[in-house]
């Protein structure tokens, strides 16, 4: 496995942290109810998932109370910014502007959206995003 797919979550790891992110540090228990509520799933699997993800780094685990309390190694946002990172190398050559724009004309936004988008634009416009050289 390469360092830098070391700590991109699967779907299944994406729904732990899901969980943990939502209801704060948790026990295994308390995430397998919670995952198990929506799909079939077995505690021993959810175990062995928050397992790996410890290894991997996702997820911190509190020994020092019983039963052991897990929590994600990183925010929502810090996750978010580093798979989207990830998604701009991979498939739109590193252009936040491509990536934008194909996520814009994949599906409907709200007007209230489409106000922050300027909003966004606007603020990077007057800040100079970096695009004129130093």
């Amino acid at each position: 496995m390469a360092k830098g797919d070391r700590r991109k979550p699967t779907d299944g790891e994406l729904e732990i942290l899901g969980v943990l992110w939502d209801q704060g540090p948790s026990t295994v228990r308390d995430v397998y109810r919670q995952v198990a509520a929506s799909r079939d799933t077995g505690y021993t699997t959810v175990l062995k998932l928050m397992q790996i993800m410890t290894g991997k780094g996702l997820l911190v685990r509190d020994t020092t109370v019983r039963p052991q309390v897990y929590r994600p190694a990183e925010s929502r946002r810090q996750m978010q910014g580093q798979l989207l990172r990830d998604l701009l190398d991979r498939v739109f050559s590193g252009s936040p502007g491509n990536l934008v724009l194909q996520a814009l004309s994949a599906q409907e936004t709200t007007r209230e959206e489409r106000q922050e988008i300027r909003a966004l634009l606007e603020r990077l416009e007057r800040e100079g995003n970096g695009d004129e050289p130093a």
